[in-house]
């Protein structure tokens, strides 16, 4: 029938999705940032169906505990049994079980709980104690049945007896914990004292270690959670375990460093930072987009360099290249103003994809690059509008883009004034004087007027 029937006189057809279920044994935080809480929106994220078994509530915010109820074992019994009795369980991990009856009670039902991830909680990142001394042995019966049991430094000396200072002595201890009769042993090392945080996977196969930066924050609530709640759902959608444990590491790693800042203490890991990075691509892509409308409208002809100009734009949490959409094969000079010669792709950029991504270290607010000609009238413009000399030895800034950036990407120097974004001038290798001025900004609005401010500054003849 033409036209279609109203929308309130159709029934429609329903479109279910089947997603893997993965079941969270552990305690509630009610300051949402670490416990059930923490996992079921983790699972969520990693695009699993949560479910869940409470094992204990617990009165806390970022300041700390203020107090904790243990639920009776036969209801926490019946929460599992509902679970398992009803849903395809794919992967199971466990939190805050708080006592020895609870951990046996986790091993009597073992059989039924594939895919096992356990979390070893003992202590809360405040320094409240979750876990009854009494109860710290009764962990190796639940070790031997685990896929994999992921103890931070603390933890793993507790169940192994072994000071874990240093990545040799983790990979010791997650020796030992296997041979305690877990398939594997992922030692975290957010603990362990260093630059780089050198997380240890142990197995009886080998040892792999995934190493990131350590991010200079406090605000760390909820990633034990966090990270073993993923490692759970990666499982869950059939990822061999190396491939889990490196996924989940690099999301802790993002989650850490974009933190949400809520609460009077530290706040806490940010769950959702890759679901809402994922999500942020359309919105970046179409705002690189904009970004080269508003160039070719202003003709920035004298600003393009020789092989073209790439306009860059990052994600709010983009941490890798892939993350960074630029314009593909450049915007170019023609006899009619600025084209560029392809669309927006992501991936598309390398050498700015950097710069942009380093700067961001310094000023995560920066989401957008351009790189420019470079001329003594461009530098000249850049310097007065900025209100500061032209150039300076990389090595007498070390906080600012330009110190990383040499290192990184080959900036020959910066400039800038402290309360504006950096600009880097950068030759690049083979090319001889083929310099160009990277300029970043925040916004779209920002990175166009900064570059027509230039334009302007120089003129066409730049």
């Amino acid at each position: 029938m033409w036209p279609p029937a109203k929308a309130s006189d159709m029934t429609r057809a329903d479109a279910p999705v089947t997603l893997p279920v993965v079941l969270t044994v552990a305690g509630s935080d009610s300051g949402g940032g670490a416990g059930i809480q923490a996992d079921l929106k983790t699972i969520e994220a990693c695009g699993g169906f949560g479910t869940s078994a409470i094992t204990s509530v617990t009165a806390q915010n970022t300041t700390g505990v203020q107090g904790q109820h243990l639920l009776p074992i036969e209801e926490i019994e019946a929460q599992i049994e509902a679970v398992t009795g009803d849903f395809d369980v794919a992967a199971v991990k466990t939190g805050m079980l708080a006592t020895s009856e609870v951990i046996d009670l986790v091993v009597d039902h073992a059989a039924d709980l594939p895919n096992l991830v356990v979390d070893p909680v003992m202590v809360a990142a405040s320094g409240d104690r979750l876990l009854a001394a009494e109860a710290e042995d009764a962990y190796e019966s639940l070790i031997a049945e685990a896929t994999v049991v992921t103890p931070n430094a603390d933890e793993a000396a507790v169940l192994t007896g072994r000071d874990v200072d240093d990545p040799a002595a983790a990979e010791q201890a997650g020796r030992d914990l296997v041979e305690m009769g877990a398939d594997s042993a992922l030692v975290k090392g957010g603990h362990v004292p260093g630059d780089a945080v050198v997380d240890t996977l142990v197995t009886e196969d080998g040892v792999t270690t995934f190493r990131h930066d350590r991010i200079d924050t406090e605000a760390t609530h909820g990633s034990g959670c966090t990270l073993s709640s993923a490692i759970a759902t990666q499982l869950a959608h059939g990822d061999d375990l190396p491939t889990a444990v490196g996924s989940s590491v690099d999301l802790l790693a993002s989650a850490v460093r974009y933190n949400v800042d809520i609460g009077e203490g530290p706040g806490a890991v940010h769950h959702l930072v890759q679901a809402r990075n994922d999500a942020a691509h359309h919105p970046t892509s179409e705002a690189v987009e904009r970004v080269v409308s508003a160039l070719v409208e202003a003709d920035v002809s004298g600003l393009v360099p020789e092989r073209g100009m790439t306009v860059a734009g990052a994600t709010p949490y983009a941490e890798t290249s892939d993350a960074v959409a630029a314009v593909e094969g450049r915007i170019a000079r023609t006899m009619d103003g600025v084209r560029p010669n392809r669309g927006v792709r992501f991936g598309a950029s390398t050498t700015v994809a950097r710069a942009l991504l380093t700067a961001r270290e310094h000023d995560p607010s920066l989401r957008f690059a351009i790189d420019c000609r470079l001329t003594d009238a461009v530098e000249d413009a850049l310097a007065s509008l900025d209100g500061t000399s032209a150039s300076y030895d990389p090595g007498e800034r070390p906080d600012r883009v330009a110190a990383d950036a040499t290192a990184q990407w080959g900036v020959d120097r910066a400039f800038g004034a402290s309360d504006d974004p950096p600009v880097a001038v950068v030759g690049r290798e083979g090319l001889g004087t083929d310099e160009h001025a990277m300029l970043f900004g925040a916004t779209v609005d920002a990175i166009v007027s900064r570059v027509e401010s230039v334009e302007y500054a120089v003129g066409t003849d730049a």
